[in-house]
């Protein structure tokens, strides 16, 4: 099992690691900083060794990454990861963004079925399925999300079940989701909210969002 530090402190850009296991160009390490794409957040980018990471894919509780060369790695090798820090942060930004607004539309539109999310360095999406367009409701869904980046709540992420891994965030008095990406310390963090409607055609709503 990779042990995930960019959960105990997900503002890390440096860890000093050791290779734990090697598969052709792949290698797992012993605990990592380096988030691999998950419910919707992209993957890290950085390197490890000091060789950039192509790749970075869960399988089960490990995270394998496939390094542009890997040649000379050995097992127990010294393996110090650094991250594309600017990016990272825009990433968990966009991320809590995106968690917000989609709590503002569970509660706005009861049924409401989430079909997708994907949560880039630039602008993240949230996809449902619903049969009217929820052009009319973002002016409400936006106030209401800055509403609460602009209070500054601190957030809280934590185990909900450890040996399985299933974690969560939680904004006091607002929600307690069910999330495994990195987490913000508080709202305010993300800035200024910008919410758009792209219209994905009948029965299917987008709302894509940016953070300033």
């Amino acid at each position: 099992m990779t042990r995930k530090h960019f959960w105990i402190d997900p503002y890390a850009t440096t860890l000093d690691t050791r290779v734990a296991s090697i598969e052709g160009a792949a290698i797992t390490v012993e605990e990592t900083i380096f988030y691999a794409e998950s419910g919707g957040q992209e993957s890290d980018a950085g390197t490890i060794g000091g060789r950039p990471v192509l790749r970075a894919e869960k399988r089960g509780f490990d995270i394998w990454y496939a390094l542009a060369d890997a040649e000379g790695l050995r097992v127990g090798d010294a393996a110090p990861i650094a991250i594309d820090w600017a990016r990272r942060y825009r990433l968990m930004r966009l991320h809590l963004a995106a968690e917000l607004v989609l709590e503002l539309v569970y509660r706005a539109l009861p049924g409401v079925e989430k079909t997708g999310a994907h949560i880039a360095a630039d602008k993240a999406r949230i996809d449902f399925a619903w049969p009217e367009s929820i052009a009319p409701l973002l002016p409400t869904f936006q106030r209401d999300a800055q509403a609460l980046i602009d209070a500054d709540h601190p957030i809280a992420s934590a185990f909900s079940d450890e040996p399985n891994e299933r974690r969560y965030w939680e904004i006091a008095g607002f929600a307690r989701v069910a999330c495994g990406g990195t987490h913000l310390r508080r709202t305010g963090e993300i800035g200024k909210l910008a919410l758009a409607r792209d219209n994905r055609g009948k029965g299917q709503q987008r709302i894509v969002i940016k953070a300033a």
